[in-house]
C-alpha cells in the first residue's frame, strides 16, 4: 500500500475508533415524551427562594473560626434552630454547569456535556423552573441562560453581570454576590410600586433564583483557606439574612416561602474542582420555611467523614442527599412536576406535612421515574427485531401495573409507610431499567469496535513481518471467493440495521471490521509461503524462524503496552520504569564505548525519576522554582535571541505574580508577551520551554520538568547515535534521494533495539503526560495557570491552553524522534494495544478529565469514588492521532522535491 494511503487511511480509522467511545458510553440519558406527574393535595409553600453558593464547601460553611465563633452565624441559627440540614454529595464533574443541572433539573448530565457549552442547552430538558409559573434569577451569565433558553413559554427572568466582572485578578470578587444581592433588594423595593409585577409576585409557583459565584472566584484566585475566601462567606450569610428579611416584609410574613441554601460543587485546599476528591464532592444543604421539617434533635449520629464534631452538630440530625434529589424536593414544596427526566429521590425527612401528603408525592415521584422507563422501553422495542428484543424482566409491563396498583391501594387504605416502600421499590427497578435500555447496544458496538482493532493491529503487525521477515512468493491468481463472502457480510450487516432504524453512526462501527479483515486476508496470504522450488529443510528453518519472530513481537509489545497501562493509574510505576531505564547503558554495554553520555543518561534519568513521585498537583505558588527553570533554559540554550526570550519570559512570570498579589491585575504589556509566545510556539523548543512556565506560574516542581526532559531527550539522540555506530548500521543520508520511494527493507531489517526504541517512545511520551500531573491540573479546573495570558472567566480560552500545556510536553518527543516508517509501525501497534486496554475499562460515569490518579487524603476525608477511565482512552487515541498527523506531514515533506528559481535546493553538498 502506498505510504500516504496508508496514513490517511489509519488516520480516519483510528478517529472512528476515537468517536466511538462517546456513542457506546456517552450518549444523553434524556427521552422525551413522559407525561408530567402532579400531587393532587395543596403545597406546603407558595413560592420558593433557592441560593446556591458556587465552590462552597460543605466544612467552609459549617466549621467554627479559630476562635470558635461561627463562620457563617445566620445559617448555623436556621440549622440549629428553623429548618433542616445536610449534605448533598454532587457527582463528578464537579463543575457549575452539571452541579446546577442537578440541582434544578434532577438528573445527572451527560458527562461529555461539560465541554459542549455553559451558555445553552447541548440537549432540551426539563427543570423546576420551566414548570415554575414564574422564575426570576439573578447571577452569572454563565449559568442562568442555559435554564432561560430552555424553558418553554416566557416565564423565567435573568439579571446578569457582565461576563468582564468574573476578574480572577480583581481586587474582591465578593462583589459578584453583593451585585446579586443589591439587585433583588432593588427588585423587590420597586415592585412595590408596579401593579402587573405585584400581581404575578403573589401568584403560586415562583421561584426565586440567586447565584452567588463569588465564593468560587475568590477560591480559585486565592484558595478556599484564604481570608478573601471566608470572608466572602460571611458576605453570603449577611445577604442571604438581608434578602430572606426582604422576602418575609413584602409577603406580609405570610409563612408561605421555602428556602433552601445549598452548592454546585466544592473546592480542593489548592483551589481546583472538577474531579472526585471529597471536598469537592460534599456541599452543603439548608432548608427552612413553609413545609421543611425544622431541627430534629438526637443523642448520637455517625457518618464515615467524621465531621460531625469538628462542625460541633453532632445533635443536630443530618440529613445527606444525593444533588439530584434536590429538584423534586422543590417541586413538593411549591407544588410544580417533578422535572420529567429527574431522576432524584425525594427526600420525606426534610417534609414537614401529613403522611398522606408524603405518600402522595413519594407515589407521584415514583410514577414520573417509571414514565421515563415506559418511553426508554418503547424506544429501544421500537427499534429493535422482535426477535431479538429481550425486555427488562424485572420490570415488565403487568409487573410495572401490579406496582401501581399496590401503590395506589395501599393509599387508598391508609397504609402509608407501606406505600411509600413500594414506591421507593418500584423508583429502584425504574432506575436499574433505564440503565438497562440506555446501555442495551453497548455489548453489540463494543464488540464491533473491538473487532476492528483487533483487525487493525493484526494488519499492521503483518505488514511489519511481511516487508522485514524476508518471505515473498510470486502473485498468484486472484480469488474472487473471499471478496464475495466479505461483500456479502457488508451486505447482511447493513440490511439488519436498515430493518431496526439504527443511526447512521452505526453503520460506521459495524462495518468498519469488514474492510479492515479483508485487508488482513490479502496481505496474509503473502507471508508465509515461499517459494515452491525451496528446500524443505530451509523451509522448516525459515517457517520457524517466522514463528519465533511473531510470537517475540507479539509478547513482546504486550508487555509493553501493559506496562504502559499501569503507569496511567500509578504513576509511580514511571519512577520505577525511569530507574530501569538509567541502567540501559550498561545493559547495552554502550558505558564501554562512550562514559560520558552513559552517566549523563543515568543521572538524568533518575533526576527526572524524582517528579511522578511528587503531587499531582502543585499546591502553592512558586515563582522561585519558576525562575530557576528559566534560568537552566537560559544556561544550556546556543542561540542568544533565545536566551534574551528566556529571560524576558521569566521577567513576565515574575512580574505577574507580584502585580496579582498586590491585586493589581494582570499588567498589559505580560499579556501580550504571552500571547506572542505562544503565537511563536512553533518556531523553537525554546517557545515551548518559556510558555511552559507561564502556564506553570502557580506551580511549584512542575515548571523544572520541561528542562530536565528536554535534557533527557537530548542525551537520548546521542545514546542512539552511538548505539547505531556500534552495530555498524549509520547511514550517509547525504546518499538517499527522499524524494524516490525507499524499500527500507535493503537498508537494514529490524532489529529488537527497534522495538526497545519505540517503546522509549511511547514510555517517554506517557512520562510527558503525567510526569507531573499535568493532566490533573485539567481535570481539576485551576485558572491560576493561565493567569499570565488572562484572568477574566472564560471556559473555552482557559480550557484550550491547559491542553497546550500538556500537549507540547509530548511535542519534546516528536522532535527528537527520527520517523521511519517501520518504528512507527511498532509505536502503532504498542499504542493500539494500549487503547484496546483502556476500551474495556472505560466506565459511564465520573469526569471525561478523570484520569484516575490518586490525590494525598487527610483524615477525615478517606473515600475517594471509583475513577472513570475516558480520559485514558482519549489520550491514548489522541495521541495515536497526533502521531498519525505528523507521520502524515513528515512524509510529504521528505518525499517531495524542491525547487528554488527552476533550481533544485541541495540540503547536501
Amino acid at each position: 500500500m502506498n505510504l500516504t494511503v496508508f496514513f490517511v487511511v489509519g488516520l480516519l480509522v483510528h478517529i472512528v475508533f476515537f468517536m466511538s467511545i462517546f456513542d457506546i458510553y456517552f450518549t444523553s440519558p434524556l427521552v422525551h415524551g413522559m407525561t408530567p406527574q402532579r400531587v393532587p393535595l395543596a403545597p406546603p409553600a407558595k413560592r420558593l427562594v433557592l441560593f446556591v453558593a458556587d465552590g462552597l464547601r460543605a466544612d467552609s460553611l459549617l466549621q467554627p473560626n479559630a476562635n470558635g465563633t461561627r463562620r457563617a452565624p445566620y445559617i448555623r441559627n436556621i440549622i440549629e434552630e428553623m429548618g433542616s440540614w445536610g449534605v448533598s454529595h454532587t457527582r463528578v464533574p464537579t463543575e457549575s454547569r452539571p452541579g446546577h443541572v442537578a440541582l434544578i433539573a434532577g438528573f445527572y448530565e451527560d458527562v461529555s456535556a461539560v465541554a459542549r457549552g455553559w451558555k445553552e442547552n447541548p440537549v432540551e430538558f426539563d427543570s423546576v423552573f420551566n414548570e415554575s409559573r414564574n422564575t426570576w434569577c439573578w447571577g452569572s451569565p454563565d449559568i442562568l441562560p442555559m435554564f432561560a433558553k430552555g424553558a418553554s413559554g416566557d416565564h423565567v427572568y435573568t439579571h446578569m453581570y457582565s461576563a468582564a466582572m468574573e476578574d480572577f485578578a480583581a481586587k474582591d470578587a465578593s462583589k459578584l454576590d453583593t451585585w446579586v444581592f443589591d439587585e433583588v433588594k432593588a427588585f423587590f423595593s420597586s415592585a412595590k410600586g408596579n401593579e402587573s409585577m405585584l400581581a404575578k409576585l403573589r401568584q403560586e409557583q415562583n421561584v426565586f433564583f440567586l447565584h452567588l459565584l463569588g465564593i468560587d472566584t475568590n477560591g480559585h484566585a486565592h484558595r478556599p483557606m484564604s481570608s478573601e475566601y471566608l470572608k466572602n462567606v460571611e458576605i453570603v450569610d449577611t445577604g442571604v439574612e438581608e434578602v430572606v428579611s426582604i422576602v418575609e416584609d413584602f409577603f406580609d410574613n405570610d409563612g408561605k416561602t421555602a428556602y433552601i441554601f445549598t452548592s454546585d460543587h466544592g473546592m480542593t485546599n489548592w483551589g481546583t474542582h472538577g474531579a472526585g476528591h471529597p471536598s469537592e464532592t460534599l456541599t452543603p444543604l439548608v432548608a427552612w420555611g413553609a413545609g421543611v421539617q425544622g431541627p430534629q434533635r438526637v443523642a448520637t449520629q455517625h457518618f464515615d467523614d467524621r465531621y460531625l464534631p469538628e462542625w460541633r452538630l453532632e445533635n443536630v440530625k443530618r440529613l445527606d442527599v444525593s444533588q439530584a434529589d434536590i429538584a423534586p424536593l422543590m417541586s413538593s414544596l411549591i407544588g410544580v412536576p417533578i422535572p420529567l427526566n429527574s431522576v432524584g429521590i425525594l427526600p420525606l425527612e426534610y417534609l414537614n406535612n401529613s403522611k398522606v401528603f408524603k405518600a402522595e408525592s413519594m407515589y407521584a415521584n415514583s410514577l414520573q421515574i417509571m414514565e421515563q422507563f415506559k418511553v426508554k422501553m418503547a424506544q429501544k422495542k421500537d427499534t429493535t427485531l422482535s426477535v431479538l428484543f429481550t425486555p427488562y424482566q424485572l420490570l415488565t409491563e403487568s409487573k410495572q401495573l401490579d406496582f401501581i396498583q399496590k401503590a395506589r391501594s395501599l393509599i387508598q387504605q391508609g397504609e402509608y409507610d407501606e406505600a411509600i416502600s413500594v414506591c421507593h421499590a418500584m423508583i429502584a427497578l425504574a432506575t436499574e431499567g433505564l440503565t438497562y435500555y440506555h446501555t442495551y447496544d453497548r455489548f453489540f458496538l463494543g464488540c464491533s469496535v473491538v473487532l476492528g482493532f483487533v483487525g487493525w493491529t493484526s494488519y499492521v503487525v503483518l505488514i511489519i513481518l511481511k516487508t522485514h521477515a524476508g518471505l515473498r512468493k510470486p502473485r498468484a491468481p486472484r480469488d474472487l471467493a473471499p471478496g464475495r463472502i466479505f461483500f456479502s457480510v457488508a451486505l447482511g450487516i447493513t440490511l439488519f440495521l436498515l430493518v431496526q432504524a439504527s443511526p447512521w453512526t452505526y453503520y460506521i462501527y459495524c462495518l468498519l471490521p469488514v474492510p479492515i479483515w479483508y485487508s488482513v486476508l490479502l496481505v496474509s496470504t503473502t507471508i508465509p509461503v515461499l517459494y515452491i522450488d525451496s528446500d524443505f529443510l530451509y523451509l522448516l528453518i525459515r517457517l520457524a524462524s517466522v514463528s519465533a519472530d511473531t510470537a517475540q513481537l507479539g509478547s513482546i509489545d504486550f508487555a509493553c503496552s501493559s506496562l504502559q497501562v499501569v503507569s496511567f493509574f500509578y504513576r509511580a510505576t514511571l519512577t520505577v520504569g525511569l530507574a530501569v531505564l538509567s541502567g540501559w547503558p550498561l545493559f547495552s554495554h554502550l558505558y564501554t564505548k562512550t562514559k560520558a553520555w552513559s552517566l549523563a543518561w543515568t543521572l538524568v534519568c533518575l533526576l527526572l525519576a524524582a517528579f511522578p513521585m511528587m503531587p499531582v498537583v502543585g499546591r502553592e505558588p512558586s515563582v522561585t522554582l519558576v525562575m530557576c527553570a528559566g534560568a537552566l533554559t537560559v544556561l544550556t540554550s546556543a542561540c542568544f535571541l533565545s536566551m534574551v526570550h528566556v529571560a524576558l519570559c521569566a521577567y513576565v512570570v515574575s512580574s505577574t505574580h507580584s502585580s496579582l498579589s498586590q491585586k493589581q491585575g494582570l499588567p498589559l504589556f505580560n499579556q501580550l508577551v504571552s500571547w506572542m509566545t505562544l503565537g511563536e510556539i512553533s518556531r523553537s523548543d525554546t517557545c515551548c520551554t518559556s510558555m511552559c512556565e507561564k502556564l506553570n506560574i502557580m506551580c511549584t516542581f512542575v515548571a523544572l520538568f520541561p528542562p530536565v526532559l528536554s535534557l533527557l531527550m537530548f542525551v537520548w539522540i546521542n545514546l542512539e547515535q552511538e548505539a547505531t555506530h556500534t552495530q555498524g548500521l549509520c547511514l550517509q543520508l547525504s546518499s538517499f534521494d527522499f524524494s524516490d520511494s525507499i524499500d527500507i527493507t535493503k537498508i537494514r531489517q529490524l532489529k529488537l533495539d527497534d522495538i526497545r526504541r519505540s517503546y522509549f517512545f511511547i514510555f517517554f511520551i506517557v512520562t510527558a503526560f503525567f510526569g507531573t500531573g499535568n493532566i490533573a491540573s485539567i481535570n481539576s479546573f485551576d485558572p491560576a495557570s493561565v493567569y499570565c495570558f488572562l484572568t477574566v472567566f472564560n471556559p473555552f480560552v482557559m480550557g484550550a491552553l491547559l491542553m497546550w500545556k500538556v500537549i507540547h510536553f509530548a511535542n519534546y518527543l516528536n522532535v527528537f524522534f527520527i520517523f521511519l516508517f517501520s518504528l512507527f509501525l511498532i509505536v502503532l501497534v504498542i499504542s493500539d494495544l494500549m487503547a484496546l486496554h483502556f476500551f474495556f475499562l472505560v466506565k459511564d460515569y465520573g469526569s471525561w478529565l478523570d484520569i484516575g490518579t490518586r490525590l494525598e487524603v487527610s483524615a477525615p476525608l478517606q473515600h475517594i469514588p471509583q475513577k472513570s477511565c475516558i480520559s485514558h482512552y482519549v489520550i491514548v487515541m489522541s495521541m495515536t492521532i497526533f502521531l498519525m498527523l505528523l507521520s502524515i506531514v513528515s512524509h510529504i515533506l521528505t518525499s517531495r522535491r524542491i525547487h528554488v528559481c527552476r533550481k533544485m535546493k541541495m540540503h547536501f553538498p
